[in-house]
């Protein structure tokens, strides 16, 4: 080979070198390129992960968050559900209340306006005779109704009752409980024990007018019963007297009064108004008194044990004599001091197999 050959081929070769490593360089530069772009990438997908990471937590945080927020609000709106239905509760019981107010209400109306026809009624009351007898009683005003107790008690064979004139001595006889009577050649022996009732000790009575009734007072004493109540009917049955048909006509002999009731209902208050009626009785006429008629109902009442202070109940007595004979030796016996007696008031003995009632009335005190 020629010297100038060699140089050729020596001259390609450094050109084919000079490509060569342009070539390097330039793959080198887009490796380096490479390189940085790919640590960009891993730096951009660092960044995405840790921005998902943090709005993952974030997004659970919020999460968590809306939950409580929705328990709290659950609970808020369970309190002011359980509000409402108290309210809702309360404004029925309200109502209720209401209710009951107002008919209370109507009843102390209709009670008002009953009282107030007994108020506009005539507040005359039947005429009784009285007369002052030069007595006092001492103590504090006061309105009160005053009642006679009369008891009716049902004695059992072989008993007896005994009033003494003193309590103390009634008393002593209870005490000694067992007593031995001497009747003739035989001796009993009988138990006081002591007499008790039950009695009312508070009452309290509602009363109304009654519109079919009237009590007739002032009545002449001189004149039957019967005659009384047949006039009485001929002049208050006259349309002309103000009256009306007659249903049924009573006379109250504890009062002397006579209480008529009419078939109708608007008669009786014409009469009570106007009071003072002339009755022809024949012979002569008479004023007599009209007023309403009071029915009376009992709305409250209590009881209490009464005890007869002087009265004891002998017991345990055998039919050995006749009646009288019997009493008047317990009479005679209970007399005695000398037997825990004192002056013996009254007595009845009720012999075995005999039935007697014996009536009990008020145990008035001695006048000082």
């Amino acid at each position: 080979m020629s010297t100038e050959d060699y140089s050729l081929v020596d001259g390609e070769s450094l050109r084919s070198l000079d490509h060569v490593l342009r070539e390097i360089n330039k793959y080198k530069t887009q490796h380096e390129a490479l390189l940085a772009e790919q640590k960009i990438l891993r730096d951009g997908i660092d960044n995405n992960n840790d921005f998902a990471k943090k709005f993952k937590k974030r997004s659970e945080e919020r999460k968590s968050s809306i939950e409580d927020e929705k328990k709290k609000r659950n609970m808020i709106i369970q309190k002011e559900k359980a509000k409402c239905r108290a309210v809702q509760d309360q404004n029925a019981d309200l109502q209720t209340e209401i209710l009951k107010v107002k008919e209370e209400l109507h009843n102390l109306d209709q009670r008002n306006t009953s009282l107030k026809k007994q108020t506009e009624i005539s507040t005359a009351v039947p005429e009784r005779r009285v007369v002052f007898r030069g007595n006092t009683k001492e103590g504090a005003h006061a309105v009160c109704f005053d009642v006679k107790p009369c008891i009716v008690y049902p004695m059992e064979g072989g008993t007896a009752l005994i009033t003494f004139e003193e309590e103390d001595v009634a008393q002593k006889i209870l005490n000694l409980k067992d007593h031995s009577v001497e009747l003739g050649d035989c001796t009993i022996t009988i138990q006081a024990k002591p007499i008790q009732f039950l009695v009312p000790d508070y009452v309290e009575m509602e009363t109304q007018v009654c519109p079919r009734r009237i009590l007739v007072s002032n009545l002449p004493k001189e004149e039957p019963e019967e005659r009384v109540l047949d006039k009485l009917d001929i002049h208050f049955s006259r349309t002309r007297n103000g009256g009306g048909e007659v249903e049924d006509k009573d006379m109250l002999h504890d009062s002397g009064t006579v209480v008529i009731t009419f078939v109708d209902d608007n008669i009786a208050k014409g009469l009570s108004d106007k009071q003072d009626h002339e009755v022809d009785f024949g012979k002569r006429k008479y004023r007599v008194k009209v007023t309403p008629f009071l029915n009376g109902e009992i709305s409250q009442m209590s009881i209490c044990d009464s005890v007869c202070l002087r009265t004891v109940l002998l017991t345990g007595i055998p039919d050995i004599m006749d009646k009288d004979n019997l009493q008047d030796n317990l009479e005679i016996h209970f007399q005695k001091s000398a037997n825990g007696g004192g002056e013996v008031e009254g007595i009845i003995y009720n012999p075995p197999g005999h039935t007697t009632l014996a009536l009990f009335d008020e145990d008035c005190p001695k006048d000082s």
